[in-house]
């Protein structure tokens, strides 16, 4: 009659457990908007064609920076890292795994003892035991699953890692190409100057203008020197930041300073879940909402009791527990563990673990929002960089045209053309050059930008 009754117990208990759902795997929600449009493209296939699932190789295909992508993925410490967080990851999953199996231990003992003149009374144990733990309220199965998203999130957080590696020195790459552009473009422009230098000094001994003209053009001179300078240091800072991505010892690396980004054909259509859905950190953000889910689980499991088998067997002597001492002997037993004044603990650890799981649903909604402001700024950034570029290259061959026709009215003119005309038109070329190598610039790292917001890094 009792075995029934603990028979109808246990039956009640696990009848009210599944009303708790511990048993149910995790879903992605549907509960708003956003998380329905994602789990609905989570769902669809996957487009190999799309920008962002391109691999690496396809997007960056100078060999100059494939061969510098190759070696930081096989040298970076941050990837080293993420990549030893997977293993860690994987020994916790086998060993949450190997927790349905029985433990055992042996546990061998020996004692004498001596009572007033009479001899040692020796007695030993040579006992193994056994235990298993029979997961009816599902604790090992949330366990285990909970270890199963943490290992997919340090999956994920490892892909992004890769990703973020691959965009820093194709980054570092064209920055380095656009410095080295702007020093060659600034160094030719002095020598053009400092002969403007020499030609106004000539003017002045044949009176065709003043000591100010000469002045103002060794200050402009001054100027530009003082620019190169500036673009000297950056350009070493760059080949830092580069060494530092290889894991290397700082050196210079050579980038020819005309390397520029071929982009492959896009067609901008807007910010589409697809193009989110499989970013690494999208898909680290939801697994560590459903490790938060299986946490959940976990405490609402401990509210139900834990039911063990054990068993005990061995060789030993000591009289009283067999009567024909030095024999072997065996013990089954079963205890149900229920949980009777940890009440007040568990229903904490519920409301801390729903809470952490609230947290991470809203961590993750965030994610997909941040990703999709990503998308959107990297589409506009490259859009309008085309269209600047375009424009900018007018001004530059207009501004060239305005430099020859001053300097040959300042040559050959009475005096009619003032030299600062000449200088201004100078300057104002210089500027704008520079500002379309900027502007390019900004066109490759806004590629970068829309390869990695997609998910690249393949």
């Amino acid at each position: 009659m009792n075995k029934i009754f603990q028979a109808a117990v246990i039956g009640a208990l696990a009848l009210g457990a599944t009303g708790c759902h511990i048993y149910k795997p995790y879903q992605t929600p549907t509960d708003t908007p956003l998380t329905a449009e994602y789990a609905k493209a989570m769902e669809a296939p996957v487009d190999s064609a799309a920008f962002g699932n391109l691999d690496w190789r396809q997007v960056y295909t100078d060999p100059v920076l494939a061969d510098l992508i190759e070696r930081a993925l096989a040298a970076n410490t941050d990837l080293q890292n993420a990549q030893l967080n997977v293993e860690a990851a994987q020994a916790q999953l086998l060993g949450a795994k190997l927790a349905y199996l029985p433990s055992l231990a042996l546990a061998p003992n020996g004692a004498g003892v001596k009572y007033g003149h009479g001899d040692f009374s020796w007695s030993y144990q040579l006992p193994a035991q056994a235990s298993w733990e029979v997961d009816i309220f599902a604790k090992l199965l949330n366990s285990k699953r909970g270890a199963k998203a943490a290992l997919l999130q340090s999956e994920a957080y490892r892909q992004a890692v890769r990703s973020q590696i691959i965009s820093a020195v194709a980054t570092t790459y064209y920055t380095l190409a656009a410095v080295n552009e702007q020093l060659e473009l600034s160094r030719n422009t002095s020598e053009l100057w400092k002969q403007t230098v020499q030609t106004m000094r000539d003017l002045k001994e044949g009176g065709g203008v003043t000591e100010a003209a000469v002045v103002q053009s060794e200050a402009n001179y001054y100027s530009i020197l003082a620019s190169i300078t500036d673009l000297e240091a950056s350009l070493d800072k760059i080949n830092n930041t580069m060494s530092l991505l290889l894991n290397t010892w700082p050196q210079t690396w050579q980038v020819k300073p005309a390397a520029g980004l071929t982009v492959p054909a896009m067609a901008a259509n807007g910010v589409q879940m697809a193009t989110l859905a499989h970013r690494p950190d999208v898909q680290a953000a939801e697994q560590s909402l459903a490790a938060a889910y299986y946490a959940t689980n976990s405490a609402r499991a401990a509210f139900y009791p834990g039911l063990s088998i054990t068993a005990n067997g061995g060789f030993t002597n000591l009289v009283g527990v067999i009567t024909n001492p030095g024999e072997w002997f065996v013990q089954l037993a079963g205890s149900l563990t229920a949980p009777l004044f940890s009440r007040g603990r568990n229903i904490a650890n519920l409301k801390a673990s729903k809470a952490r799981q609230q947290q991470a649903m809203n961590s993750f909604e965030y994610t997909l929002l941040n990703a999709a402001a990503e998308v959107s700024d990297a589409l506009t950034v490259y859009e309008k960089s085309i269209q600047k570029a375009e424009l900018l290259q007018l001004q530059v061959a207009d501004l060239a045209k305005a430099v020859d026709y001053t300097q040959d009215l300042l040559l050959y003119s009475t005096g009619s053309t003032n030299y600062l005309e000449v200088l201004t038109a100078q300057q104002s070329l210089l500027s704008a050059q520079i500002s379309l190598i900027g502007c390019r610039q900004s066109r490759d790292m806004a590629v970068i930008n829309l390869y990695q917001s997609m998910g690249g890094g393949r």
